[in-house]
């Protein structure tokens, strides 16, 4: 899913005071990553980030009213290129006249702000990063289980809205059924929350769509999760071998993430609320240090080993 950020987003955000380019504002941002750009300044375009939005603080304005006119009009010229979304002044400071001319020809836009630029690049770099985190929708139901974000995948019409209203019921957290919109925050880090139309809703084959948290109260719901596991419900296999004990752990790459995958067999009698809350705690237990399956495997092992020790 490509995300792209309007200067005029970044305006609204921010309150910035528009000074010239008002016409650019429609230009987009790509990266969460901010320049400020001295040593172009100095006369070194060779690595000049363009596309990047471009800051202007009280040493780089500094710099620029020590240079000749000629020569700052030429750098101030260089710094305009096509691809550049906007120019931030920082600190509530004039603009150089020949950046404002430079700017208003190839229609970029000169913001302004009172803030101080570290403040200011910190605010405006975390906002970036949430909006251009990359992401994805997928089909299922997230919780919030012992602290635990469980991901319910399945082939419609399984149970998956069923076991997460007996889930809530057990006291668990809904955080969004049917579509989970998923952001990588950050390198190994999937955040899930549902669209705005369907938040705090779901929908019961013959019963139709409940509004959990109008049901259950404030506690029952929360608006987004980290994604820690997938639980996948599919039909019983008769012919299929399923993991027994437990060693073997599958993964689900979703974005760039590796999450781990637990595929629950479906069957009539199988309290599937259960077995998912069961496979959460297990999950914190294994995230503590201790692997029930691997401590019975070594046990298994070492009795094996040393045959006085079965008797």
């Amino acid at each position: 899913m490509s995300i792209r950020v309007t200067v005029q987003e970044i305006v609204d955000q921010f309150n910035l005071e528009i000074l010239k380019g008002g016409d650019g504002l429609n230009r987009q941002l790509i990266t969460s990553d901010l320049y400020r750009p001295g040593l172009e300044l100095a006369g070194f375009f060779t690595y000049y980030p363009g596309e990047r939005l471009q800051m202007l603080g009280r040493t780089e304005l500094t710099f620029i009213s020590g240079l000749p006119r000629n020569l700052r009009r030429e750098r101030l010229e260089q710094l305009c290129s096509e691809e550049t979304p906007c120019f931030c002044i920082t600190r509530g400071q004039e603009p150089p006249e020949e950046l404002l001319k430079a700017a208003e020809e190839k229609g970029i836009p000169v913001l302004r702000t009172g803030s101080a630029t570290t403040r200011f690049t910190s605010k405006v770099t975390n906002y970036l990063e949430k909006r251009l985190a990359p992401a994805t929708t997928m089909h299922g139901v997230l919780l919030d289980i012992y602290g635990v974000g469980v991901l319910i995948t399945g082939s419609s019409g399984i149970g998956k809205s069923e076991t997460a209203l007996e889930l809530v019921k057990l006291g668990h957290r809904l955080v969004a059924d049917d579509a989970v919109e998923i952001h990588q925050s950050e390198e190994g880090s999937l955040v899930g929350h549902a669209p705005e139309l369907i938040r705090y809703l779901l929908e019961i084959r013959g019963l139709g769509i409940i509004n959990v948290m109008t049901l259950f109260g404030a506690g029952a719901v929360r608006q987004y999760k980290k994604l820690s596991m997938v639980c996948h419900l599919e039909a019983w296999q008769e012919d299929r071998q399923y993991d027994r004990l437990g060693l073997d752990e599958d993964k689900m790459k979703i974005i760039d993430t590796d999450i781990p995958l637990l595929t629950v067999p479906v069957r009539p009698g199988r309290n599937l609320a259960v077995i998912i809350e069961v496979a959460a705690m297990n999950f914190r237990l294994k995230r503590m240090g201790y692997h029930a399956a691997q401590s019975f495997a070594q046990k298994l092992n070492q009795s094996l080993a040393d045959p006085d020790d079965l008797d």
